[in-house]
């Protein structure tokens, strides 16, 4: 069979394989959790999901705060806020609402029960009044009515884990609604605006990253080769890569999350680098006077074996991933380390196909392309061999500088970290945190000690003494638990009035209480705070977000208390929840990080081992591509930029492309010196020769993972920015400072 036949016939293959991989791309779709960011195979987060069985999500609500610039005291105003709560009472979905304009006071009389609303919103008259009574009930302030008394809050109870198209609607529903209502000062947080919020940017960012990434990678091959062929041929190699990627995550039913949403991008950037060295290698060939078959043989023996390498060591980094225990990073991992595997393929099947099917590229032209390269690099070298010693002395210093910068990075996260200061949402949770009591949710799951039960008097007064520390000294500004509503029916009891807003205070006041609890034990205020066996009760709460690290700090104070001044026969409690599941991913971060990295380490280590049979060369390897990651963590530090999830991520990623340049520059010495040469003039046409594709790639690389700092999510910025600058510098050690090492420190076995 002809060369051409075999080109058509791979083609026909490598088409069948793209329409089937564009046939389960098109199932893809766009998804966002929140769940799926706890830490998996956590014992904590087990013993989490069985309390949550219990008493319902604390995440599945919507906050709705209305602002009404002045008094909230107003009659159109509240005459409005009361139509709201009808109409979301009325929506799908919803479970019930907690509003200002229906919250009421119960009382217990000899002749029966009856509620008495805090708010008469059409009586006006009794506006006074009823500002007295709500400004002096604790339990008010800070939840429903702000304490300045401009705005008020809905507290709307949602479904148990609400699908993205219900979120969808009833979110829709709510802002149409608000707008009807002319409620224009309006500030909404919760689980299903986030999901909305975090999917409709997920859309546009992808959108976004894939056209400034063609666009950037266009302007780079253009600049490069100066020929029609030698900007499209890479470009389709690269796209059919991209498609492939997303035919597998469909294939394998994984839908686009805010990770694998850089997947795309990643791939677009990450793939090119393959097609750049063959290309590269290739028109080199073409200008010295090679056939098509020469170069194309030529160039898949010369950069073969180290494309080959240089993808398994960057989808190692990939793989890294997977020693974290957050899913959505390691479906990340594992699907970026497959398609990168697919790019591979596709540029030594597809992209020798095409360029025996092309013309053959004018030798002379292909000349003028490759002249000015070897210029610069001669220079370059010239630099090196001039200048050694103060390349080393600015190594170490640079290594100095950043171990400094290395030691003010902390670990810390927020519940919202993804998102930048500006952003609306975050700006809306800032305003609940400032008007009312915050949005940081508060878990302790409380069990009653041997032979006792939660509404038992002396149980119900250890809850009362851990109340009163998380009010004082914790930082709640909202609580809810068995104690409080035990506090309510013995207002109810005596007439409704504030000051009986305690625990009774004798065991026959107890027992009136306990009368009054069994008839209510259907409704679903006691059974959220109160299991049917009375055994186990929750206390929950609100607060502003003080970050997993204070927040560390806070509950080992409080379980301090409680190991001082709570009797353990009586209660027994644990911190357990949402916010405390995310808060343990800090203590995963850093071991997650440096175990990732020690088996890349290791990875390349064996490679370079395999490649040269030198341990001194294993290390020298690794000298170069470990400076740069200590550099962007010296930045991080000076800069103050927190060690969250997110960017902890950005070291593997880094490591595993940028060791790509120093196994390429390192496959190429050994080629050179196999040839005899002396290790100074190998180390000269290594420079010559790999040069341009590890700076070009180099290039291209940078400027595709820069498009990703036109993201609104923290975490995806900063993956741009520091891959970025890991890039360059990587590129910049590999070709100043692996030379002088090799030069110094590697010794070539004599033949």
């Amino acid at each position: 069979m002809s060369h051409r036949s075999s080109s058509f016939l791979v083609l026909a293959v490598i088409g069948i394989l793209t329409a089937l991989s564009i046939f389960f791309a098109s199932r893809l779709r766009f998804d966002y959790n929140f769940d799926n960011f706890f830490p998996k195979g956590d014992p904590d987060l087990a013993y989490y999901l069985s309390y949550r069985d219990k008493f319902g999500n604390d995440n599945d609500y919507l906050l709705i705060g209305l602002d009404n610039g002045s008094s909230i005291f107003d009659q159109d105003f509240l005459t409005r806020v009361d139509s709201l709560t009808r109409f979301m009472q009325r929506q799908p979905h919803v479970e019930s609402v907690l509003s200002p304009t229906t919250v009421k006071s119960p009382i217990v009389e000899q002749f029966g029960y009856f509620e008495i609303p805090y708010l008469h919103v059409s009586e006006p008259e009794r506006y006074t009044l009823d500002s007295a009574m709500i400004y002096s009930s604790r339990e008010l302030v800070g939840t429903l009515f702000s304490e300045d008394a401009t705005a008020v809050s809905l507290f709307v109870q949602t479904s148990d884990d609400l699908s993205k198209g219900a979120s969808d609607t009833l979110i829709a529903a709510m802002y149409q609604q608000l707008e009807h209502l002319k409620l224009s000062r309006n500030h909404v947080a919760g689980k299903a605006l986030a999901q909305a919020v975090f999917i409709e940017k997920m859309k546009i960012e992808l959108a976004v990253f894939m056209s400034a990434s063609i666009v950037l990678v266009i302007v780079f091959l253009w600049v490069a080769f100066r020929t029609a062929w030698g900007v499209l041929v890479p470009l389709v190699v690269v796209l059919l890569s991209v498609v492939w990627s997303l035919g597998v995550m469909g294939l394998f039913d994984k839908p686009i999350d805010i990770m694998t949403v850089l997947l795309p991008t990643i791939m677009f950037v990450v793939g090119m680098s393959d097609v750049i060295h063959i290309m590269s290698r290739y028109i080199t060939e073409i200008g010295q006077g090679a056939t098509k078959i020469q170069a194309l043989r030529t160039t898949l023996r010369e950069v073969g074996l180290a494309t080959l390498l240089t993808s398994l060591t960057t989808s190692v980094g990939f793989l890294t991933l997977l020693t974290t225990s957050i899913v959505p990073i390691r479906e990340f991992g594992v699907f970026t380390a497959i398609s990168i595997f697919l790019a591979f393929i596709l540029a030594f099947t597809v992209l020798p196909a095409i360029l025996l099917l092309i013309k053959r590229p004018n030798p002379q032209r292909a000349r003028r392309i490759d002249i000015s390269w070897p210029l610069l690099l001669r220079r370059l070298y010239g630099f090196v061999l001039r200048k050694p010693k103060p390349i080393l002395y600015a190594s170490m210093a640079i290594v100095l500088v950043s171990m400094m910068g290395i030691s003010l990075i902390r670990v810390d996260t927020t519940l919202l970290e993804d998102l930048g200061d500006d952003d609306p949402v975050i700006k809306d949770f800032q305003y609940f945190e400032d008007k009312f009591s915050g949005v940081r949710p508060f878990e302790l799951h409380l069990i009653a000690g041997p032979g006792k039960t939660m509404n038992d008097l002396e149980v119900l007064q250890e809850v009362n003494k851990i109340e009163t520390y998380l009010y004082q000294d914790y930082g709640l500004n909202f609580i809810t638990s068995p104690a409080t509503v035990v506090r309510t029916i013995n207002r109810a009891l005596n007439g409704g009035l504030n000051n009986y807003y305690t625990l009774p205070e004798s065991p026959l006041g107890m027992q009136q209480v306990k009368r009054r609890l069994d008839t209510f034990n259907k409704r679903s205020e006691l059974r959220s705070v109160v299991t049917n066996d009375q055994q186990e009760g929750r206390l929950a709460g609100k607060m502003t977000d003080v970050g997993s690290v204070r927040a560390a700090e806070l509950n080992d104070s409080l379980e301090l208390f409680i190991d001082q001044y709570i009797n353990p026969a009586l209660l027994q409690t644990r911190l357990t929840g949402s916010a405390v599941m995310l808060d343990k991913n800090n203590e995963y971060v850093v071991s997650n990080m440096m175990q990732g990295l020690l088996i890349a380490f290791l990875v390349v280590a064996l490679l370079v081992g395999i490649i040269f049979r030198s341990l001194r060369m294993v290390a020298i390897s690794l000298v170069p591509n470990i400076i740069p990651l200590l550099m962007i963590g010296g930045i991080m530090g000076f800069l103050g930029i927190n060690m969250t999830v997110s960017v902890s991520i950005i070291f593997t990623i880094a490591f595993g492309i940028a060791v790509d340049d120093t196994i390429h520059f390192l496959g190429k010495l050994k080629l050179e010196l196999q040839q005899g040469k002396s290790l100074p003039y190998a180390i000269k046409r290594t420079i010559i020769s790999a040069g341009q594709a590890i700076i070009i790639t180099s290039c291209i690389l940078v400027a595709g993972f820069l498009t990703l700092v036109l993201s609104s999510f923290d975490g995806t910025f900063y993956v741009g920015v520091f891959v970025s600058l890991t890039l360059l510098f990587a590129v910049a050690a590999d070709l100043l400072l692996l030379p002088v090492l090799i030069l110094f420190f590697y010794k070539p076995a004599r033949k």
